[in-house]
C-alpha cells in the first residue's frame, strides 16, 4: 500500500487508501403499459450523457422470455426536456 513517486528531481512517498464512489442514482419512475409499449413520466434530470440514461432504461426494463414482464426491447425513445421516454418491445406481452 506504500510508494514512492519520482517526480524530476524531488520523490515522493505516498500511501494508497481504499475509497468509496459515489456513482450510483435512486429515482422513482412513473409507467403507463400498453401492449409493446411502455410509456415513462417524471425522469428526474440527472448529470449524465443522454446516451447514458437511454441506456439504463433499457436495462431496467429488459428481461429474458423467461422472467415475468419484460422483454426484448426494439427501441428507446429519452426526451431529457420533458422527462419523458418510450420503451418499444420487439413483442407485445
Amino acid at each position: 500500500s506504500k510508494h514512492c513517486l519520482k517526480l524530476d528531481d524531488r520523490t515522493a512517498n505516498v500511501t494508497v487508501k481504499p475509497f468509496e464512489l459515489d456513482m450510483g442514482f435512486q429515482f422513482e419512475l412513473h409507467v403507463t403499459v400498453s401492449g409493446k409499449k411502455i410509456n415513462i413520466s417524471e425522469i428526474p434530470e440527472l448529470p449524465i450523457p443522454i446516451d447514458w440514461m437511454r441506456d439504463k432504461l433499457e436495462l431496467l426494463f429488459y428481461k429474458t422470455e423467461q422472467a415475468a414482464g419484460g422483454g426484448e426491447i426494439e427501441n428507446v425513445t429519452y426526451n431529457k426536456e420533458s422527462g419523458t421516454a418510450v420503451i418499444t418491445f420487439l413483442k407485445p406481452g
